[in-house]
């Protein structure tokens, strides 16, 4: 640090005085543990890391993410989930809602990122690799499963656009 610069000098007006960034380096260095810890175990038993993953794992996988990230920030059903670190700003639907993170440290960066799609897109798409190195079948049946809601919530707000031109 050059000048006498000390460390929260470096950071001071950065955060608003809310303090993410510790909290932010927690949850960064929890999901890097967490694929170490992968690689580890998948190495103690044997199961061989791809050296490239096929691109229809890749599709499969990524419309999968892309619902279940949406699923897990936005959407009623799993706002149990996000309730500890979030308050209801106002229920869009019977099936969404809009909050915002609360509190501070921990508590908020966990709050930003379970209301975050694509923050939470990056731990599903995450967690469904690693299940292609441990169970690839139960991984590819689950990633299905959600391919093929994320399809039909599709094609229902597409039939929903073209009722309303006619």
């Amino acid at each position: 640090m050059s000048n006498g610069e000390s460390a929260q000098g470096v950071f001071e007006g950065y955060d608003g005085g809310e303090e993410p960034l510790p909290s932010y380096t927690a949850l960064a260095g929890l999901f890097n543990l967490i694929l170490a810890l992968v690689l580890l175990i998948a190495r103690k038993a044997g199961r061989p890391i791809p050296e490239r993953i096929e691109a229809r794992d890749i599709a499969l996988l990524g419309v999968a993410t892309h619902k279940v990230s949406l699923l897990v920030a936005h959407d009623a059903v799993t706002s149990p989930l996000r309730a500890p670190f979030t308050e209801l700003q106002e229920k869009q639907s019977p099936k969404s809602v809009s909050e915002k993170p609360r509190g501070k440290g921990l508590r908020r960066s966990l709050g930003e990122l379970l209301t975050c799609h694509f923050c939470v897109g990056q731990w599903v798409a995450s967690f469904f690799t690693y299940g292609l190195v441990f169970a690839p079948a139960v991984t590819r049946l689950v990633a299905s499963i959600f391919a093929i809601v994320a399809l039909s919530d599709h094609l229902h707000q597409t039939y929903k656009a073209l009722m309303k031109r006619a």
